[in-house]
């Protein structure tokens, strides 16, 4: 056991786990993509998670019912 588990602090700041709580689909990106978002502070995930907030807000109910072809 290593002095965290044995003072019963916090677990280490992990930010992938913090955008996949919030929504984001990190799991769909490749193993580069995902080490990028791996690296980022707390404050650049919580921007994120702050955009993406207010886009899935912007989005509405209808948008996943509308469909594009390209």
């Amino acid at each position: 056991m290593n002095s965290r588990e044995v003072q019963g602090g916090p677990a280490p700041y992990d930010p992938l786990t913090a955008l996949r709580e919030a929504g984001h689909p990190v799991d769909l990106l490749n193993e580069r993509q995902r080490q990028v978002f791996a690296e980022l502070s707390r404050p650049e995930v919580e921007l994120l998670n702050s955009i993406k907030t207010r886009l899935d807000a912007a989005a509405g109910e209808v948008e996943g019912q509308e469909l594009k072809l390209v």
